[in-house]
């Protein structure tokens, strides 16, 4: 008799992770379509926040479920529509120190994904990490750059475009 409870706990589990989860990918599937039509970098940039919130929950629920491959699977997509973001971003308004609308939003959303991966490799099975360690690198990468863009002026920096300049004796 404990053995069928057993089963019929883990059924139920099963049943409400999935009843749960599909309005929840129903509107990462909305989002994903809205964002892939956007065509405006600032709006692309500004709809990363519900996007990316969207599929880190998906994410969460995947890793609960060990299903490593979806977490892979959509953090490279996390990724990839970060990317998709920027380049828009940067094509319309290549100036993000007078223009940082989108910029902003763009940078927080990337910072938060990077802590998301941070906490998923923390879990990931060894063989699943490679993958979410290359995401961490370009999600780092676009963070950098991003933060760049926003304050190109460094105070104690020199540009990086004037030579050094020499000391006289």
């Amino acid at each position: 008799m404990g053995a069928r409870r057993a089963w019929l706990a883990i059924l139920l589990g099963v049943a409400a992770i999935a009843f749960v989860s599909l309005p929840a990918t129903d509107k990462l599937a909305d989002l994903q379509a809205e964002f892939d039509r956007e065509s405006s970098g600032v709006r692309k940039a500004k709809l990363m926040e519900r996007l990316g919130e969207a599929q880190f929950l998906f994410t969460r629920e995947a890793g609960k479920s060990n299903d490593y491959t979806s977490v892979d699977v959509a953090m490279e997509k996390y990724r990839d529509n970060v990317r998709a973001a920027f380049e828009a971003l940067k094509k319309q308004h290549p100036d993000g120190e007078r223009h940082p609308n989108g910029y902003k939003q763009l940078e927080a959303c990337v910072r938060k994904g990077i802590r998301e991966v941070d906490e998923t490799l923390v879990v990931a099975p060894p063989e699943f990490r490679p993958p979410l360690q290359l995401v961490r690198q370009d999600l780092i990468a676009f963070d950098d750059e991003l933060l760049r863009l926003l304050f190109p002026r460094r105070p104690g920096e020199r540009p990086l475009s004037s030579p050094p300049a020499e000391k006289k004796p």
